[in-house]
């Protein structure tokens, strides 16, 4: 039977001009804007794309002109096709927000002739916001296209033992011979608005059971930070948000030195390379900190490979 991995993410766009299209689409998810009028959310998800745009693109201008989030998922595919090396198992990846969309890449799949799908979302933890909107958005795809597999999905990976270890070794290669001690950790996750987890979004409680196991990751690892936080980074409009935020956060930092770890994502985009990089860099030296680093994404490091591997071979069994 032939075998396909997909690997799932939000997107980024590839160029400026697909800038507009990434928040287009972004507020035309039922999953992100949860308003119960289709009209409704394409006139909020407009006006917020309007008023939005300019500044996207300034912000990916300053990181090159694209978001690195693509190039980065290449890498980690081709990581994944080397250590794999089955050539009866085809490795592919599908954006929600800009290219390559769900559509192109199982009319790929379909002309190969795979029997059987297996979709890895690059969130470790669940969200309706992230994890469920793209596999809704593929399954919509794949049921359309009639391709006659078999669909394997795997929810939350936060959990996997190796994983964990791909982000202790990140965090160790920002460290380098620093003592612990002079820094704080704080392991900051994605916001979301406060009435998407009443509605039942397990997202926080996961997000605090994965910090859990990396603090018991810290302690057998001997990595002695003074204190280790948990916060929420990237909210926006006018809604109460889960906290404490990123910045709330930095204020409880005693003022000699700050580690982050962008906890919910496993590939770096805008809000890694520009929002932690330099926006909350530039919040941390105005409120005077010694040192604030920022650690990079298990990206396509060889321990995050193989923890892919475990997970697909765990959904196999």
């Amino acid at each position: 039977m032939k075998e396909a991995i997909v690997l799932l993410n939000m997107g980024g766009p590839n160029n400026l001009d697909e800038v507009e299209m990434f928040l287009k689409n972004m507020f035309n998810d039922p999953n992100i804007l949860t308003m119960k009028s289709d009209l409704l959310r394409k006139f909020v998800g407009g006006m917020i794309t309007f008023t939005r745009a300019e500044s996207s693109q300034e912000i990916y201008r300053q990181l090159g002109g694209k978001s690195p989030i693509v190039d980065h998922t290449k890498n980690l595919i081709a990581a994944l096709k080397q250590k794999l090396d089955d050539k009866e198992v085809i490795i592919d990846f599908v954006m929600r927000y800009t290219p390559p969309f769900a559509p192109e890449v199982i009319e790929r799949l379909k002309a190969e002739g795979v029997e059987k799908v297996y979709l890895i979302p690059l969130y470790p933890q669940f969200s309706t916001t992230t994890t469920k909107s793209s596999l809704e958005d593929f399954e919509a795809a794949f049921h359309k296209s009639g391709m006659d597999a078999i669909l394997v999905e795997v929810k939350h990976y936060y959990e996997n033992n190796t994983y964990n270890e791909a982000v202790i070794e990140r965090i160790k290669e920002k460290m380098l011979e620093t003592d612990y001690n002079d820094f704080d950790i704080i392991f900051s996750a994605h916001g979301l608005p406060q009435k998407i987890v009443d509605a039942g979004d397990p997202y926080q409680r996961y997000v605090e059971r994965h910090v859990e196991l990396l603090k018991k990751k810290l302690e057998e690892h001997e990595m002695k930070f003074h204190r280790v936080h948990l916060a929420y980074q990237s909210k926006v409009g006018p809604l109460k948000w889960l906290e404490p935020s990123l910045e709330t956060a930095l204020h409880k930092v005693r003022n000699r030195g700050v580690i982050i770890y962008p906890v919910a994502f496993t590939i770096d985009n805008s809000e890694t390379d520009f929002e932690l990089e330099v926006e909350y860099r530039e919040i941390a030296e105005e409120m005077g900190f010694n040192d604030y680093r920022v650690c990079r994404c298990v990206n396509d490091s060889e321990k995050f490979v193989e923890a892919l591997i475990e997970v697909y071979s765990k959904m196999k069994s």
